[in-house]
């Protein structure tokens, strides 16, 4: 195993092999459902490029007008031939991915924001590290890392490529490496990623929590990348439209594969009161019974109440000079998940880079059991979607219990990372400093 681990050969060989397969799926065997997107992302380019009609700059959009950046790079390959674009697409995001892999093999316990290589404590009994770990030489956990976000990549499958979350997950990766000792640097990736898509825009929550110097080190680069799409946006006379992408959320009703809507989905197994719909206006498939509305609506209530009570566990664990960077930016990703009544199969990406990095920086916590709940999150959602979806929707009740087991992992997930914060909150800057150089010593005398 550790020979596996240690050979970069061997981990190019099956970042090839998978992101070949993958795009052979997506492009080409079943473009159409896994790739959709992408050529939802041609037709706007085309419509830009050609027409001269731009959404986000010309009239409201579902995406922060950042996103027109990764839109239009392929497009430089074509607009009008779907494959063509989805080549340049693809090529786009296994480059990002090729970059982010890099990073992680070449990371260490030395790039946590201690700036000290030390190594947790022997709790592998109670964060599930398997016996072979433990005699896994220091250098080799960025190796792990990147072994272990390949395969979230290869679990999830082709969506994993086909949307923009693709582009914005390995730049939460590159942030959260960059946080340790480059915190302005990881806040100006954060907020460009949170410009594409929102998601990366919450971590800045958790880096703010673990920065020094959160004002200057986070706040003002935030500010000045933020300046930057403003001033370009205003430029391209799309100043009125630039937050219309949050009120287009506001409108949606419970998507099928959300976790809120697990009961109804589970309901309507054995009731004909509850149906599943296509939304054409935003082109998903949504559930509807008695209270979804209400569920939909308070969905917006619950993730402001979730999001502050993150954020007040980082601030206490910060006050106790305990680090908080990476529980902290888990939390906050599935946060995001298990409170959305959205819960595309795409947002499963925000929670692995969190993981990897954690694992390739030999963060102490239950790390690898979070990590094998997140494989099994990932291989879950592929099999409903692309492969099984239409059964799931037909009411297969197979497929249906593999869902709601998906969605009943992500809130497991959640309180696992909940429950590393409150930890992290009780500790006294004492009980950390003596753990940490309990951590120092036993570094010292491991081979």
């Amino acid at each position: 195993m550790t020979r596996l681990i240690r050979s970069r050969t061997a981990l190019w060989v099956a970042f090839a092999g998978v992101h070949l397969w993958l795009i052979f799926v997506g492009v080409f065997y079943i473009r159409v459902s896994t790739f959709g997107d992408v050529d939802l992302y041609r037709r706007w380019a085309e419509s830009g490029l050609l027409f001269g009609m731009w959404p986000g700059l010309d009239g409201s959009w579902v995406y922060p007008v950042g996103a027109w950046l990764p839109i239009l790079i392929p497009a430089a390959v074509s607009i009008t031939s779907p494959i063509a674009y989805a080549l340049g697409w693809s090529a786009l995001v296994t480059l990002l991915d090729a970059v982010t892999l890099r990073a992680l093999s070449r990371a260490s316990s030395r790039d946590r924001l201690t700036g000290r290589d030390v190594e947790p404590a022997d709790t592998s009994e109670l964060d599930g590290r398997p016996e072979w770990y433990a005699n896994l030489p220091a250098g080799l956990d960025g190796m792990l890392g990147a072994w272990g976000w390949l395969a979230f990549i290869a679990a999830l499958g082709p969506v994993a490529l086909g949307r923009l979350d693709s582009i914005v997950a390995p730049l939460m990766v590159l942030a959260l490496l960059a946080a340790f000792r480059h915190p302005r640097t990881a806040s100006a990736l954060l907020t460009a990623g949170a410009w594409i898509k929102v998601a990366p825009g919450a971590l800045l929550i958790a880096l703010a929590a673990a920065a020094k110097r959160p004002v200057r080190d986070v706040v003002v680069p935030a500010a000045v990348v933020t300046a930057v799409v403003v001033a370009v946006t205003a430029a391209a006379g799309g100043l009125p439209f630039l937050a219309g992408f949050l009120g287009d959320q506001g409108s949606r009703g419970l998507q099928v594969e959300a976790v809120a809507a697990t009961p109804w989905l589970l309901a309507g197994l054995f009731t004909h009161a509850v149906k599943i719909g296509y939304n054409p206006q935003i082109i998903t498939f949504e559930i509807t019974g008695p209270g979804t509305v209400t569920a939909a609506s308070v969905l917006n209530l619950v993730l402001v109440l979730v999001v502050t009570a993150v954020a007040v566990l980082l601030l206490v664990a910060r006050r106790r000079g305990v680090d908080v960077l990476l529980p902290g930016a888990l939390a906050l990703a599935v946060t995001l998940i298990v409170t959305d009544k959205v819960g595309s199969p795409q947002y499963m990406t925000w929670i692995a880079p969190a993981i990897a990095v954690a694992i390739a920086t030999r963060a102490p916590g239950p790390w690898f059991r979070i990590g094998w709940l997140t494989l099994g999150i990932g291989v879950a959602t592929q099999i409903v979607y692309p492969w099984q979806y239409s059964h799931m929707l037909r009411g297969n009740p197979v497929i249906t219990l593999i869902l709601a087991a998906r969605n009943g992992a992500l809130v497991v997930l959640l309180v696992m990372s909940l429950l590393m914060l409150v930890r992290a909150a009780r500790r006294t800057r004492v009980v950390a400093d003596v753990e940490a150089d309990v951590r120092r010593m036993a570094s010292a005398g491991r081979p």
